[in-house]
Formats: structure tokens, sequence, C-alpha cells
């Protein structure tokens, strides 16, 4: 739209007369300052009206304040935040309560569909690699701010759902990329790698369950999804997830965990992707740590077990699992934690429960060998491990059921460092992408378990940050 400029003033004739050379003489030097004083006129005229009226105002963008989020130990009702603002740059060991907060632009870069790198090579992974669960699939500008976030800590993967559901929903092909294709578009912006989380079944695929989450009445069905993404995606996707945590039946249809069906599942996505794709990884489901052994859960150990037995091996490129620490530093041995009350659930030791001690290991980060040794008993030694969660809760709400094992945030901020240290002095080379949890999902709160597992808090435009990410920050990778 063009601005409204003032209308020139309209010329008015002069009347002509005779000339006379003695009126230069009295007007010599007074006409000078008149003529001086009219362009001087003139000058402030343009410069407040014309100049002004033609000159874009700036646009103004929103700031946001970066404060760390500190949770009060103890809690009556909800869960309540001190904050404390820093500098984006201050070290953690300079951070303290006197700390003053800094505004600090936060300005998504939005790319406008890049040109993406394609895979021409198998993907590989560094033992141990880096990456962080994240949430990009509901608001653009949180999303770019959050890929900002894990690119400038130094960490090159990225987890990201693809939830089935929210991709093919309406009916059987019945596609909207719309979302993928900017999440693409932005992972690709920000030059890290992505592990694509498949799972979420639509109505449609099986009726019966509604909204709960399991498997499609048709594996067909599943297969075809797959190959719809792997096709749109090819060579830009680096990893596939196939579903999460089979080993409990509210991820299974609130049926009994079944691993030879979960092996059938993982049998028809691996041969779609690699059909359309051959270079991502295909990473089974990781499972969740549990010391249940009934038609609710599964120990994760028992169920790849069984995975194997069913002809699962050739059938993905590397094992996924989960490494919750719960209470213990990630360097404690699982022996001490299974024998240690306090340390693993309190109930595990009632003899009521008839837990045994081998299940309580399941409480450490060093689980995770364990689940290791299922491979090698299984001849399984040249594929790697792929951590897809792992971390401490600081869970402070009193009537929590995490409560127990949670730890306080200088603590989660040491023992993230740890973890990924002691992977690299014990674990090489068979472990490879160790995903942390979280950078929040923008749609949770304080009411939410999964909030006091982030390394970056809910909230936009401010960014709330725990501790623990400026420590993983100036981590050596």
């Amino acid at each position: 739209m063009q601005q409204n400029r003032p209308s020139r003033p309209t010329e008015v004739p002069v009347k002509k007369q005779g000339f006379n050379p003695l009126y230069l003489i009295p007007i010599g030097a007074a006409g000078v300052l008149i003529m001086a004083f009219a362009c001087a006129a003139m000058f402030a005229f343009y410069a407040m009206f014309v100049y002004t009226a033609s000159t874009p105002k700036p646009i103004g963008k929103a700031t946001s304040t970066v404060e760390i989020v500190r949770f009060a130990k103890e809690e009556q009702n909800e869960a309540t935040t001190t904050p404390l603002p820093i500098k984006a740059d201050t070290p953690p060991e300079k951070i303290d309560q006197a700390a003053q907060a800094t505004p600090l632009p936060i300005i998504p870069t939005r790319p406008a569909h890049p040109v993406p790198t394609f895979n021409t090579a198998p993907v590989t992974m560094s033992s141990p690699d880096y990456g962080m669960q994240v949430f990009l699939f509901w608001k653009e500008e949180i999303a770019d701010r959050d890929l900002k976030l894990v690119e400038e800590s130094g960490f090159g993967w990225v987890k990201q759902e693809f939830a089935w559901r929210e991709i093919e929903g309406a009916k059987k092909g019945a596609f909207d990329w719309s979302r993928t294709d900017r999440i693409m578009n932005q992972i690709d912006a920000h030059g890290l790698k992505v592990i694509a989380r498949l799972g979420v079944q639509p109505q449609w695929a099986a009726p019966a369950l509604g909204l709960e989450v399991g498997p499609p009445d048709s594996m067909q069905d599943f297969a075809d999804f797959v190959t719809a993404v792997a096709t749109r995606y090819k060579g830009r996707i680096d990893a596939y997830q196939v579903w999460n945590e089979p080993n409990l039946a509210r991820e299974w249809g609130n049926r009994p965990p079944n691993a030879a069906e979960y092996t059938a599942m993982l049998k028809v996505a691996y041969e779609a992707i690699k059909a359309i794709d051959p270079y991502p990884i295909v990473i089974s489901a990781g499972m969740a740590p549990t010391t249940r052994n009934d038609d609710v859960a599964r120990p994760d150990t028992y169920y790849i077990q069984e995975m194997y037995q069913a002809g699962a091996k050739p059938y993905f490129d590397a094992l996924g699992a989960h490494g919750p620490g719960f209470k213990s530093p990630p360097e404690t041995d699982p022996a001490e934690i299974a024998r240690t009350p306090g340390l693993a659930n309190p109930g595990d030791f009632e003899a009521k429960n008839n837990v045994p001690e081998e299940l309580r290991r399941v409480y450490g980060f060093r689980h995770v060998e364990d689940v290791r040794q299922i491979m090698v008993k299984n001849g399984d030694t040249d594929k790697k491990v792929v951590l897809l969660e792992f971390g401490w809760t600081v869970d402070p709400r009193p009537d929590s059921p995490y409560k127990w094992h949670a730890v306080n945030q200088e603590q989660q901020a040491e023992y993230f460092v740890a973890a990924y240290q002691y992977a690299k002095a014990h674990w090489q080379p068979w472990i490879g992408i160790m995903s942390l949890i979280y950078v929040a999902n923008p749609q949770w709160t304080r009411e939410d378990e999964q909030t006091y597992w982030c390394v970056v808090y809910p909230g936009y435009p401010e960014l709330n940050v725990a501790p623990a990410y400026y420590k993983l920050k100036e981590m050596a990778k």
C-alpha cells in the first residue's frame, strides 16, 4: 500500500511590472536571508512529512528471555518453578541465583524449502553418536527454535515421531504430507540427521481399538504406509524406528505383548523400506524397562530373546533399547541396584510381588549391557545398539509415582554427561546413537510427567531450559 503524501502547494501567478535597477539595492542582503530561510523551511517540511511518510516503519519482533528453570524440591499441590534468568552464553559454573535476566531475541529461520542432501551410501553412526528426541509436528516456529538448540549443542541427530494416524488418518490412501514435508525441510535446513519413529495406527486400520495404540488388523496396511513414507522421503530419512514399546499391552492394543507378532510387523516394515531405499538404518522398537512379566508387560530382555526366536535377526540393522537411569548415576553396577532398596522400585522388594533379583537390574542405565548380551548370545554382535530413550527425571510432585527416583537438576545434568562419557569409554564399538529425552512437546504442561525428563521445557516465546542443556552443550563430543 502506498503512503499518503502531502499535496503539492498551488502556484499563484504574479502580476508582471516594469524593471527598476534601484530595487536591487534595498533587497540584496535581505533577499539572501529570505531565500535561505525559505530553503530551510522547505527542507524541514520534506523531512517531517514527505520522507517520514514514505519511509517504512520497522516491524517489531518478539523477544524472549532465556531462563534456567529450577523446580522446588517440595511441592504441596502443583509443581512450581523458580526461574533463574541467565545470558545465553553464560557457562554453567557461573549460573547462580544472582544472575540477571537478559533479553535474547528468538528469530525463527523458517527455511523456505531448502534443497535436501540425499543419501547415496549406507547411513553410518559414530560410537557413540549424539541425539535428542524432539516434537516438531505442531508449531513451525517452535520446531525451528528447537532444531536450532539441538544444532548449537553439537548434537547431530533428532528423533521425531511420524504418526501413521496423522499422515494417513482419514482413510487408506488419503495422505497428508503437509506437516512432514515442512518438518523434513526444517531438519535439512539445520543439517541434522533424523530417526523417524513409525507407529500409532489410524482408526480405520484397527476399528476395534478406537484411539488406543496397537497393531493394525492387516500388516499389509502398515507395509503400504511405510512404503509411502520411504518413497516420499527416499534418501532423506536417515533411520527408521519401527513402533515403540510393544512389550507393553497399552502399546499393543491392550492385548498381551507378543514378540512373534511384533517380529511380523518388523519384517514387513524392513522389507518395505529396503525395497525403496536401501541406505537408511532400520532400528527395532525400544522396549520399556519393566519387571512385570504378565499380560500387562514383558521384561525387555525376555521379549528381545523371543524376537530372536521368532526370526527377527535379518529384519533390523540396529537393536533399539531404552535406558533410563532412575535413581542412580550412570556408572552404577546393575547388580548393586538390584540388591539395594531405594535404588529399585520399593514394591519389587516385597515378597508378595515375587520379582527376581535379575529383573531389578532394569533400574539402572547400565542395564543396556544386559540387552547387549542378548545380542551376543544370538550371534548378532556386528550390529550396534541404538539408545532410543534415556534420561533422569526431576519430578518434584509429591503424589507422582515417579518421585521415588527423582534426582535434582544438578544431578540430572551431571548424569547426562557422565552417561555419554561412560558409553564412550566402555561401550565402543557397539553403541550407536544415544537419543536423550526430551526437548519438550510444546503441548505438555507441568501436570505431565514427561515435562520433568526434559532438557528444554515447554514454553514459547520464552526459552525455558534445564541446567542439563548447558552441560550437554559444553560437553566434548
